[in-house]
């Protein structure tokens, strides 16, 4: 996908997404279609990814609106063509496109945790704890905790984030600003998880960015979105296997089983795996919000 050709100063590029200035108080955040795996990313893009990125963290930003503050301040070309004259002829950014308010961000991954997955069961497998932190005894992969965990890591620039306990975390960001996104990350992990249920899913697990904006405290960046949580069909989640997911395990899946050894560079994805990687996507979408993908900006 082209960068934006509009003349806004480029801030950053990550595995996913570009980041520009549009004055001192706001950003805009482009999604673009690149996959990372293993903190890799591949050469082939995945079609529609960055929409559906880019349509669920609207879709949950207004879900939570009202009671939940957030950075978001629109996605809509014609409101950010009045703050960015010239968007609505780039086309091809509309749908995956935030206008977003500045914001001072936590120094964390603020994860909740529903049920036992991913590095979670590994360091549980090994120690018993999660995290560093207590975890019940005789828990098996996918099996539940008696109720969703806060979890944080550090936010590392190169390399993987480390899992940290709840304490190391307080040292990183204070303990009151600490229990401020605990409570609102668990609040926001419950309402969620319940309309997960509703349309027959399960949210194991998921990842939010946090940020202060005018002293506030506030969701930023991509939210309840595949890429940042692990998505599970209801009926397909049995103890101790491995189920089905709406979100990059299986990609995950694919690339361990070829053999890759998690270095650049990537092996080359076939397109039978990008079509399926990114129907995965559309589905995970559509079956959240209960509305088609085309209906979103930029189609």
């Amino acid at each position: 996908m082209a960068r934006v050709t509009l003349e806004l100063r480029h801030l950053y590029s990550g595995k996913v997404r570009d980041l520009y200035e549009v004055d001192e108080a706001h950003l805009l955040l482009v999604a673009s279609d690149r996959l990372s795996a293993f903190d890799v990313i591949m050469k082939e893009p995945i079609p529609e990814k960055g929409r559906v990125l880019t349509g669920l963290t609207y879709f949950w930003t207004h879900e939570f609106e009202g009671e939940v503050p957030s950075a978001l301040v629109t996605c809509d070309p014609q409101e950010i063509e009045l703050a960015v004259p010239g968007f609505l002829e780039e086309t091809q950014l509309h749908g995956r496109t935030m206008l977003a308010r500045r914001a001072e961000m936590l120094p964390l991954e603020c994860i909740v945790r529903a049920r036992l997955a991913g590095q979670a069961f590994s360091e549980y497998e090994e120690k018993g704890t999660v995290h560093g932190m207590a975890a019940p005894k005789g828990l098996r992969l996918t099996d539940p905790f008696p109720e969703p965990i806060f979890t944080p890591s550090t936010k590392e620039e190169t390399g993987h984030d480390l899992n940290i306990d709840l304490e190391e975390a307080a040292n990183l960001v204070g303990y009151e600003t600490l229990a401020q996104a605990k409570d609102l990350c668990l609040d926001l992990f419950s309402r969620a998880a319940e309309k997960f249920r509703e349309v027959g899913l399960v949210l194991a697990d998921t990842k939010f960015e946090l940020g202060f904006v005018e002293g506030r405290l506030v969701i930023c960046d991509e939210v309840i979105t595949p890429d940042s949580s692990r998505i599970w069909p209801l009926d397909e989640v049995h103890s101790g296997v491995v189920p089905p997911a709406f979100d990059k395990q299986p990609f995950r899946d694919w690339l361990n089983a070829e053999g890759w050894d998690h270095t650049p560079p990537p092996p080359r994805v076939p397109e039978e795996i990008v079509a399926v990687t990114s129907s995965r996507y559309v589905n995970a979408y559509e079956r959240v919000t209960g509305r088609s993908l085309s209906s979103w900006y930029g189609f």
